[in-house]
This record gives structure tokens, C-alpha cells and sequence, in this order.
């Protein structure tokens, strides 16, 4: 008979073979990666506000913007561009002036036709001795953008790199990424909002393979604040600063709209969401909110019911069956029941999938960018917001608002108490894995 090996029965802890030291390997790293993935991301807390103030007092913005830069700046003109049949000769023709400085920054960038032409623009004006600087996010931009595309950035004389790259052992910022979306044009000319640069967001949102989306272009004081945003993460990454007049040159009065950027970093109390708490609570006529990505947290439905019920219009307009991320829609579908029977409206867009992310109360105040309406944009990604507190603007986004309202289907109490089987059993299993979708 073989002889079997048994193990002394005093074997220290210590004494252990070399797969069972594997597997307590493993087993540590798995513990750290769950750590790091749930539990690293910047804090927020639950805010149960009263209406004591409405969005036209003075004490608002403010209050509002606490966390983030509490002083709106004069002086700014914003064109709000809708689809990429607008957004993308905009921004290529702005690149194509350049004189001095090109800085760009997206969370995604593909290798497809959409990023060959900005990817063409920007080497051009490297190769013309402009100062091109490219910063992109390793997750949403590394899998799809080739390397020889990176390459010829490179060789015509971009600076060129990745915030937090895929390969790393740091597993806390692989899931931190840059959701922002900015370009500064000569330290004058800005854009930001949600798009990608990638074929899904070209077109007029004519069909399910062109989506809905908007981007502004910005002139004014808050091209500065849109460079300094892209400065915090480039000197993170690339180890440089930025200075003088071709980044940040002096800003006259362009226009007459006030605003103020929101933009969200790590370890620190997340800055979007009182703002959105505080805007809820102040709203006196409307709340209307268009996001791609809706996951609620209990204290924002239970403001947004309160808001119902002093007679304030809330209206959300979310993707429909075309949604490109079918699980956080179930992950945040649990709470449309709480929201439907407090009065909130919900309607979901039909043509194609609808990226937007912007928020509209009472006309007056809007806030629009890069963040989505769940805990990812509120509490992991690096993300940034225009604040715009401004009535003309504010009847620009309502009209389109309006017209994707006319776009879309309602999406009513009785179809959330009609749901299937299958969509109740993929909230339950979404449900717990919410924050990272």
C-alpha cells in the first residue's frame, strides 16, 4: 500500500504547505480588493433638508455650492450644443485654431472614425508646434483605443497619458476613473458635458446607433476653472504644471451668464450631491432631471417626493429599451416604486439612448456635465459640473427638455407593479453591486 503523509498533529500555524500558502495568498488579496472596491470613495451623507429658501434667494447658490466654490463667476457665454452633428465640428474646428495650447481630457476616446478625426486634429497641431496635451482614462479609453493610435499621438509631439491605468496593482485607483470631459482651446475657449468620443455619439440621434447627448462650449472666466480641472489630474499623472498666459490668460466679460464648476476629488466629502439636496429643497415650480444612469439614494427620493407635495412639478426623463448598461437601470429600478407613489413622473426616452446628464430647477438654476444620478458619479469617479445660475440659459435647457419629453414614453405606477419576473429578479441581484455600475 502507498504510504500516505499525515501532518504532525502539532504543527505550528506557520508550518504550512506551499498551496495552502497560495490560498491564504488569495485569500488576503481578494479581502483587499473587496476593501478597495466598496469601501475607498469619498464620503457623503444623508441630507434631509427642510424648504426654507427658494432657488432666487441670495443665500442659494452658496448653499448649494458649499463643497464645491460657494461664488458664482460673471462675465460667461455658453452655447449649448445638441448631438454630435453639432458638438463634433465645434470642437474640431476650435482644435484646428489653435495657436498655443491644446488640453484634452475624456473618459472615453476609440479607435473608430470619431477618434481618428480628433486624433488627426490633435497630431496636426502638434506637428504645427502648438502645445497638444491628451489625458484619457484607463478603463473607458484604454480597451478600445489602439496603440499605434497612441503611437502617432506621441510621435507628432502630444503629451500623452492615461489617469490610472488598467495595469496597476493599486486596485482602489483602477476603480477610481476620470469620467470628466474637457477641452481648453489657447487657455479661452472650453468644452465640456457627457460625451464620448466614439461613433455612438456621432449623427443627430437619428436611430439606436446615435445617441442623444449635449455639450457646451464655453467662453469666459469659467475656462479657467475648466483648466484647472484638467491641471489637477494632469499634474497627477504627467508630473507637470501649467502656467502663464497661453494656459491661463485674462478673461473679460464675454456674456452674462454666472456659473461655477463642481468638480469632484478623491478622500474628500463629495460636493454633488448637497448640491443637488440643497436644489431639491429649494425648488418652488419644477424639477426636471434627464441622466442616463439613475440610481437614487433614499434621501434623494424622499426630497424629491417632499418636493411633490409642496406642488413643485418633478419630472425624470431616463433611458428606455435602448440602454446601453441594463443593470444599473435595474439597480436603481427599486426605487421608481417609492418614487411613483410620492408623485414624482418618470418617462423614458424612446428613439435611441439618451447620455445626457443635466438637472433643471425652476428655470433658473442648472447643473450639467459628467455625473450621472447614482453613487459611482457621487462617491468614486472624478467628476465635473457646470452650475449655471441663469435664466436664459435655464429656458434653453427647458425647451429641450420639452422636446425629448415629446420623445418619450411614460413610465407609470401601475407598469412598475406589472414588472416581469426577470426584471425583479435582476434588481434583486443588481441591487447590492449599485455603487459600481
Amino acid at each position: 500500500m502507498p504510504r500516505t503523509r499525515k501532518k504532525k498533529s502539532g504543527a505550528k500555524w506557520w508550518q504550512l504547505e506551499l498551496v495552502e500558502w497560495l490560498a491564504v495568498g488569495l485569500a488576503i488579496l481578494g479581502i483587499i480588493a473587496v476593501f478597495c472596491v466598496f469601501f475607498i470613495r469619498r464620503h457623503v451623507l444623508e441630507y434631509h433638508l427642510d424648504h426654507t429658501f427658494s432657488v432666487s434667494d441670495p443665500e442659494f447658490f452658496g448653499s448649494a455650492l458649499a463643497l464645491a466654490d460657494p461664488t458664482p463667476l460673471a462675465g460667461n457665454k455658453l452655447d449649448l450644443l445638441e448631438n454630435g452633428d453639432a458638438y463634433f465640428p465645434a470642437m474640431l474646428a476650435a482644435i484646428r485654431t489653435a495657436q498655443k495650447t491644446v488640453n484634452f481630457e475624456a473618459y472615453i476616446f476609440y479607435s473608430d472614425e470619431v477618434g481618428r478625426a480628433f486624433r488627426d486634429a490633435l497630431c496636426e497641431r502638434a506637428r504645427a508646434g502648438v502645445q497638444v496635451r491628451v489625458l484619457l482614462d484607463g478603463v473607458g479609453s484604454g480597451l478600445k483605443l489602439d496603440n499605434s493610435d497612441v503611437r502617432m499621438l506621441k510621435n507628432a509631439g502630444c503629451k500623452f497619458s492615461y489617469y490610472h491605468p488598467l495595469r496597476s496593482w493599486r486596485i482602489d485607483r483602477t476603480n477610481r476613473r476620470t469620467h470628466r470631459r474637457v477641452i481648453v482651446i489657447d487657455g479661452k475657449i472650453g468644452f465640456t458635458g457627457a460625451v464620448g468620443f466614439a461613433a455612438e455619439w456621432s449623427g443627430r440621434a437619428q436611430d439606436p446607433k446615435h445617441w442623444r447627448d449635449l455639450m457646451l462650449r464655453v467662453e469666459g472666466p469659467l475656462v479657467g476653472e475648466l483648466q484647472s480641472a484638467f491641471e489637477a489630474h494632469w499634474i497627477k499623472t504627467f508630473g507637470e504644471t501649467l502656467s502663464g498666459a497661453d494656459q491661463f490668460p485674462a478673461h473679460p466679460p464675454v456674456g452674462e451668464i454666472h456659473g461655477q464648476t463642481i468638480a469632484s476629488h478623491s478622500f474628500s466629502m463629495a460636493p454633488l450631491p448637497i448640491a443637488q439636496a440643497v436644489s431639491f429643497a429649494a425648488a418652488t415650480k419644477r424639477i426636471w432631471i434627464t441622466n442616463a444612469y439613475c440610481t437614487p439614494t433614499p434621501d434623494q427620493v424622499e426630497l424629491l417626493v417632499k418636493a411633490v407635495r409642496r406642488g413643485v412639478d418633478v419630472k425624470l426623463i431616463l433611458p428606455g429599451e435602448n440602454d446601453d448598461q441594463p443593470l444599473t437601470k435595474s439597480a436603481g429600478r427599486a426605487a421608481y416604486g417609492r418614487m411613483l407613489e410620492g408623485g414624482v413622473r418618470i418617462f423614458e426616452y424612446q428613439p435611441t439612448m439618451i447620455h445626457t446628464k443635466a438637472m433643471l430647477i425652476d428655470g433658473e438654476f442648472t447643473i450639467i456635465g459628467s455625473s450621472n444620478f447614482d453613487a459611482r458619479s457621487a462617491e468614486i469617479n472624478e467628476e465635473l459640473d457646470l452650475a449655471v445660475y441663469d435664466a436664459g440659459f435655464g429656458k434653453k435647457m427647458e425647451a429641450i427638455f420639452q422636446k425629448d419629453l415629446a420623445n418619450s414614453k411614460e413610465y407609470t405606477l401601475q407598469d412598475f407593479r406589472n414588472r416581469s419576473l426577470w426584471e425583479r429578479t435582476t434588481e434583486w441581484v443588481a441591487f447590492p453591486f449599485r455603487s459600481q455600475m
